[in-house]
């Protein structure tokens, strides 16, 4: 890299100089980080990551090469071997300094910058030991620091706001004393109703779907699925493992002497007099005690509006149009967690007048809709959904929602009932929009029925939006696009594809999710070849000929447009 002549080498010492030489930072760059560090009174190498202009993994390089230090990668480095309460928490925080191990009388400390002399002083004042500073990457050694201290006992209750413990919270139906016999010491539970309530303070924060509490024989993890990627958040103590779980369990009115089986369970936790968010709670047994998964459900999301789902145009005009129908079905399909449900609510929201008795059959309600009237089906005393169907039937419905069709009898009562002028929505788990309809021919609906009944079929998954602040483009060679599905005329209009960076309004170069949709309508040259027996794969060639986009095709033009990459279409399309 050619050094600018408007700021020579030479004004530069130690570091600074060498990272000019080695081409790490541009000379312009590195003089403006020296007067902001300064101003902020921050360290060079802080200043440098945060703001991007060093790649962090060769500034530790560069830094150790140049002060002769050893440099670690943290990757490799077992937590459970860092010495504890060597060091105070606001000496770690404040120098970035973190003890890794100790021989003797001499402590081994990983920094990003190992030239803080006053930091060094600072740690041999506290501990009396001999100080050996060891490099690590200023990104890798925050995020080491961060999972040090949520992990630490002390650090998990300390710091909470007050107000944490008396968040206004419910459960269920049933009242929980009568469930467990009475309650613990509310003098002895307080740290952990604290640790708890900010715990699910923090998932809704970040955005994320579901939260797993997680035991294992020598440690207890905590996982948030954030934009539907799992991610490990902390790890508290395993002595806590019967009290975190047991805490959850009250909390969602379950039986706490209950260990064996699996149980369901309900939060409801109020964030404000007009907001309040619902947790769906699930119990299960597995080795080393209670692994419990807790199911976000917020009432916004199915409030979002069709625009935000991402259809494209001419998707978004055959949803519409087939919710201005009065009669027949529209199936969505995906996998769990592909956002069936809000694209469920979304279409019973647009529907939702005081013209139209809608009903619906959920296992189990996930989303409470003002107008709409729902019904949790239960098994156990019979109310299944091919039962509640038969119930809604009489109730002089317009419009029916089924949350899933599991079996014969249900998918006969819902094709029934779409041919005799009511709309009925559903779900079924298929991987495509063709595959839905040769699905129900499956179950045992015959095809003349499928062919008179399917209006619309959506399969949808959800993928990663890149983050707009810190995408950049990428380059991929002609051939690699044309392997991967795109056309000569997709090339021909000169897209950029743009690869995840990462940034401080981001998490690794992802912000939120967007929707990738197959809509297909049932045409009279589709509904002739389900007559006619015809399978998934002829129902998929006679959709393309239609013009309708598969969700391969739809992810492609995602990519495009610059909405996500083609790392994220791979991961939610798989590679044609």
């Amino acid at each position: 890299m050619a050094v600018s002549p408007s700021a020579p080498t030479t004004s530069f010492g130690g570091l600074a100089k060498r990272l000019v030489m080695e081409g790490v930072v541009d000379a312009n760059a590195m003089q403006k980080a020296l007067t902001e560090s300064q101003r902020e009174q921050a360290s060079l190498v802080t200043y440098l990551v945060n703001n991007k202009l060093a790649k962090p993994a060769q500034v530790a390089w560069t830094m150790a090469d140049e002060f002769g230090d050893p440099l670690i990668d943290l990757e490799l480095l077992d937590p459970e071997v860092i010495p504890k309460d060597i060091l105070d928490e606001k000496i770690i925080k404040k120098y970035n300094a973190l003890p890794i191990f100790k021989r003797g009388k001499r402590i081994f400390v990983a920094m990003s910058d190992p030239t803080r002399l006053d930091a060094i002083d600072a740690i041999r004042f506290n501990t009396g030991m001999t100080v050996e500073t060891i490099v690590a990457e200023e990104d890798r050694l925050l995020k080491l620091i961060e999972r040090i201290m949520e992990g630490n006992s002390n650090a998990a209750f300390q710091g909470l706001d007050d107000d944490l413990e008396n968040l206004d919270i419910s459960g269920g139906e049933e009242d929980s004393a009568a469930k467990d016999g009475g309650s613990s010491s509310a003098e002895d539970d307080a740290p952990i109703v604290k640790y708890i309530n900010k715990i699910l303070l923090d998932a809704i924060k970040m955005g994320a779907s579901d939260l797993h509490f997680e035991p294992y024989e020598k440690s207890y993890r905590i996982r948030f699925r954030v934009d539907g990627v799992l991610r490990e958040i902390t790890r508290p103590p395993v002595q806590l493992s019967t009290k975190l779980s047991a805490r959850l369990k009250v909390m969602s009115q379950m039986d706490i002497s209950e260990r064996r089986v699996p149980q369901d369970g309900r939060i409801k936790l109020k964030l404000s007099k007009t907001r309040a968010i619902d947790f769906r709670v699930n119990s299960m047994p597995t080795l080393f005690g209670e692994k419990l998964c807790l199911r976000i459900l917020d009432p916004s999301s199915a409030s979002l509006g069709i625009d935000m789902l991402g259809y494209e145009p001419d998707q978004k005009a055959l949803f519409m149009g087939a919710l201005d129908k009065p009669q027949g079905m529209l199936l969505i399909t995906g996998p769990t967690g592909s956002g069936k449900t809000v694209s469920l609510y979304t279409g019973l929201n647009i529907l939702n007048t005081v013209e139209n008795n809608i009903s619906t059959a959920e296992d189990p309600v996930e989303i409470n809709l003002e107008g709409i009237n729902q019904v949790n089906v239960n098994p156990k005393v019979g109310l299944t959904f091919a039962s509640a169907l038969k119930a809604f039937l009489r109730q002089d419905p317009e419009i029916i929602m089924i949350g899933e069709i599991r079996d014969l009898e249900t998918a006969e009562i819902a094709v029934k009932a779409a041919q005799t002028g009511h709309m009925v929505m559903s779900t079924l788990h298929t991987n495509s929009a063709p595959e839905t309809l040769t699905r129900l021919r499956n179950m045992g609906v015959p095809s003349f029925n499928i062919a008179t009944s399917v209006n619309l079929v959506i399969a949808q998954r959800l993928a990663r939006r890149l983050c707009s602040a810190c995408k950049k483009p990428m380059d991929v060679p002609r051939a690699s696009l044309l392997e991967m599905g795109f056309t000569d005329e997709d090339l021909a209009t000169g897209f950029t594809i743009y690869e995840p960076v990462g940034c401080d309004q981001c998490r690794d170069g992802y912000k939120g999710r967007v929707g990738i949709y197959e809509v297909m309508k049932v045409t009279p040259k589709i509904a002739r070849i389900i007559m006619e027996e015809g399978n998934s794969i002829q129902i998929a060639e006679a959709s393309k000929a239609e013009g309708f986009p598969d969700l391969r095709r739809s992810g492609l033009k995602k990519a495009m447009a610059g909405v996500t990459s083609l790392t994220e279409i791979n991961r939610v399309t798989g590679v044609d």
